[in-house]
């Protein structure tokens, strides 16, 4: 199954994450499909920047999208808050 998830970058004590498809057997921040946005948590507020084209393409092939993922996507309004799609813009 592919997931939708986050991917750990950046240095130790300074998190900055990666939204992206990957396999739901690989490693967190093993091989991936592709890259869709990015969260950088540590920024006052939190940077959440995420390309709604591929997300709303992804989610229409059918990816499941992690908890935490889910959670951003609807601060992003692309999910409402029973997790569907949102109307296109």
């Amino acid at each position: 199954m592919v997931r939708m998830r986050l991917r750990r970058t950046g240095a130790k004590n300074n998190p900055t994450y990666r939204l992206v498809v990957a396999d739901q057997k690989s490693p967190r921040d093993g091989a991936f499909i592709e890259t869709v946005g990015h969260y950088l948590p540590t920024r006052n507020p939190a940077v959440i920047e995420v390309n709604e084209e591929k997300v709303r393409s992804w989610i229409g092939k059918g990816v499941q999208h992690s908890d935490t993922v889910r959670g951003l996507l609807k601060q992003k309004g692309i999910l409402d808050e029973n997790g569907k799609l949102t109307p296109a813009a």
